[in-house]
């Protein structure tokens, strides 16, 4: 005969709807625990699945169809849900302070909130670029783009992308060939438009294999995309222009100047100064240290799991394959906590299955040292996980909730 669980009277918080997250959720739904209080504080009602951005910035999804919707997800998981953005930590106390004055208090705490490029140490990069992240101001300004180039595709366009790694290459691409549609369908020159992806290294996407490094950069030179590798860009200010329409400078280290009308800015992630304030052990760039079973090195209360997160013993690159498999871990090891248990050790793989899109419906397929180049069937097989995974979020009516 099943034991029946006894009521434990314990308050979870989640901050952060990332994928992780999104994956826990699901999977309190299904596994409730009596006594539990749930609670989610995120900043946005949805969040975006990064596997499936760069084909909506291409134009291929809609914005629901590579968004997940929190409300639903939150309903299904019985869990109070706060859209507000976390601005410090009482630990001591076991509270979470917002924005809007709202405080939460949580006997068991649970971090999601992805990163941010870092623009602090370049001058007017903050006020001039735009940061991939949050990805929902990223998407208001690109809709402006496309909209603006639409309406008057015969005024040459030039935009930048600063950061040579897959987040920067892939933007580069998606946008590239998004803009070029607009182009032929107006019946003007692609020659209209003008990409510049800067990459302070030598190489892009410096952590995969020289084969994908070596296939991506013929890709880029091939579509006219403008290299500048080896430079730092070191400020980014507006410029006195004839034209009507604002222009900005980005200048770097060599002396090297361009002009362009959009900067993107997707550079190494960095995380809000809060976390560190709060106490938490934080490396370099103030991600959270968490040890194998997901926890704070130095909180045992307090979980982190995602880019916001870096495992000390098997520390791996910020990338949402990451993200979606540590879901699952993450989700048991809040329940053995809270019931009292031993936690489980988790340990990532070493060697994934990265599909890169590059923006013409085609993508590359690698792991370890293994690479495919450029296909229409890499694509598809892409696009079937990416909406494969989606679907566990879709939430069209109450009967469909139920039966999840």
């Amino acid at each position: 005969m099943q034991q029946k669980l006894q009521p434990i009277f314990k308050d979870l918080v989640l901050i952060g709807g990332g994928h992780s997250h999104a994956i826990a959720l699901k999977m309190f739904g299904r596994k409730p625990l009596p006594g539990v209080s749930l609670t989610l504080i995120t900043a946005a009602k949805n969040t975006a699945y990064s596997g499936m951005l760069p084909g909506h910035i291409a134009g291929f999804y809609s914005h629901d169809e590579c968004h997940i919707d929190l409300r639903p997800l939150a309903n299904f998981a019985q869990a109070q849900l706060y859209i507000d953005r976390v601005v410090a930590l009482d630990l001591e106390n076991h509270k979470v302070l917002c924005a809007n004055g709202l405080v939460v208090d949580f006997d068991v705490l649970s971090i999601d909130i992805g990163s941010t490029p870092a623009t602090v140490s370049v001058s007017g990069a903050a006020e001039y670029a735009i940061a991939a992240k949050p990805v929902s101001q990223l998407l208001e300004h690109w809709y402006e783009l496309i909209e603006a180039v639409g309406e008057n595709p015969q005024e040459p366009i030039r935009i930048a992308i600063v950061g040579g790694g897959a987040g920067g290459v892939e933007l580069a691409l998606s946008m590239q060939s998004h803009l070029h549609r607009i182009l032929l369908q107006t019946q003007q020159a692609i020659q209209n438009l003008e990409v510049h992806l800067f990459q302070r290294g030598t190489e892009l996407m410096p952590n995969y294999h020289s084969s994908v490094r070596h296939q991506i950069q013929q890709i880029l030179t091939a579509r006219g995309i403008k290299l500048h590798l080896g430079e730092t860009v070191c400020k980014v200010a507006p410029t006195p222009h004839r034209e009507t329409k604002e222009i900005f400078e980005i200048k770097c280290e060599s002396g090297l100047t361009v002009e362009c009308n959009k900067i993107f800015w997707v550079t190494q992630a960095s995380a809000p100064e809060w976390l560190k304030s709060a106490g938490l052990e934080t490396d370099e760039q103030g991600f959270i240290l968490v040890e194998d079973t997901l926890q704070s090195q130095t909180h045992p209360q307090v979980f982190a799991a995602g880019d916001i997160a870096t495992m000390v013993n098997h520390p791996r690159p910020k990338a949402g394959v990451f993200a979606v498999r540590q879901g699952k871990p993450l989700f048991e090891n809040l329940q053995r906590i809270l019931l009292g248990k031993s936690l489980k050790p988790y340990r990532p793989q070493k060697q994934y299955l990265s599909l890169i899109g590059t923006g013409d419906e085609r993508a590359i397929a690698t792991r370890g040292i293994i690479t495919l180049p450029p296909h229409k069937l890499l694509w598809r097989y892409k696009d079937w996980i990416d909406r494969r995974f989606m679907e566990r979020f879709h939430f069209e009516k109450k009967s469909d909730i139920m039966s999840v």
